[in-house]
């Protein structure tokens, strides 16, 4: 993606820029912040996905690794107004919200159980290089009664900054559940 230097800072700049169908943006966390635009049709890509995706941007010539920190909508429409980026680097942790993805069948469901997912994404801080796409968790030793927790998530080099005791999924018991006597 590719940006342009802003030469204001300022409510009137910003509303000329969203006129001519730019979004006002700043870049931080490097050795000073950077205000710029970036055109609307870019932010399509990037924000109607579950991803969460290290961007590049390109402003004046020079290149920039970024992610996508906070973004800011018109309060009626869905149109983007407003947009942070953070400057990353290979040597600092940062902090993403990664999606979680849902792999295999649970017995606990195929007896009748209700699956509840509850955490559909993921706080972790860890250096961008260990960071996975997404968080993937098998659910084919999961019965009903049973739930996979946060703290039940082993992943080297990342750690997630939910609370440990939070349920990502469960199997939940239903009405028509017969239950043997073993789970009983």
């Amino acid at each position: 993606m590719s940006g342009s230097l802003r030469e204001n800072v300022g409510k009137k700049d910003a509303k000329a820029l969203r006129y001519d169908g730019q979004v006002p943006c700043v870049l931080y966390g490097g050795a000073q912040q950077l205000h710029f635009s970036m055109g609307l049709d870019a932010f399509k890509k990037i924000i109607f996905t579950p991803e969460t995706f290290v961007i590049e941007i390109t402003i004046d010539g020079k290149t920039y690794k970024t992610l996508l920190k906070d973004i800011q909508y018109h309060p009626v429409g869905d149109q983007v107004i407003h947009a942070d980026f953070l400057e990353i680097s290979d040597d600092k942790p940062v902090v993403v919200s990664l999606p979680v993805k849902l792999t295999g069948s649970s017995p606990g469901v195929l007896r009748g159980g209700k699956l509840k997912h509850k955490l559909t994404r993921l706080t972790a801080k860890g250096l961008v290089a260990n960071m996975p796409d997404f968080v993937e968790i098998s659910l084919s030793q999961l019965n009903i009664g049973q739930s996979i927790k946060v703290k039940n998530l082993e992943f080297d080099q990342i750690k997630f900054i939910d609370n440990a005791n939070s349920v990502i999924v469960e199997v939940a018991t239903a009405r028509g559940v017969t239950l043997t006597p073993e789970e009983e």
